[in-house]
């Protein structure tokens, strides 16, 4: 297990992730530093337990946004497949009709 040092809010913590994640929990702790100093510059200087709570409230609202978002696209995606393959359906009998004609007309023909 990989250790690593975050700093939030100017102070440095300690903490541990997976080895080959450390990349990914500098990414995550620099988005929560940058909220924590967002509400910091917005309401003031706070405690630091109630700073990084407000600072995680919002970036849980900013989470709970995008699965909504997320679930709305899902939606979309399904209905769009849905629709492609009723047209797809359609264009097929078309295509089947358009080729039993043919067949038709070619044998009245000869």
């Amino acid at each position: 297990m990989a250790q690593l040092s975050v700093e939030v809010n100017g102070r440095p913590y300690a903490v541990g992730c997976e080895d080959g994640q450390e990349a990914h929990l500098l990414e995550l702790a620099r988005m929560f530093d940058h909220q924590v100093r967002q509400v910091s510059q917005d309401m003031g200087q706070l405690g630091d337990t109630r700073l990084f709570l407000m600072g995680a409230l919002l970036l849980a609202d900013e989470l709970a946004d995008a699965r909504t978002r997320l679930a709305a696209l899902q939606s979309e995606v399904g209905r769009l497949q849905t629709d492609r393959s009723r047209l797809e359906n359609r264009a097929v009998a078309a295509l089947e009709t358009a080729a039993k004609r043919i067949e038709k007309l070619g044998g009245e023909e000869g």
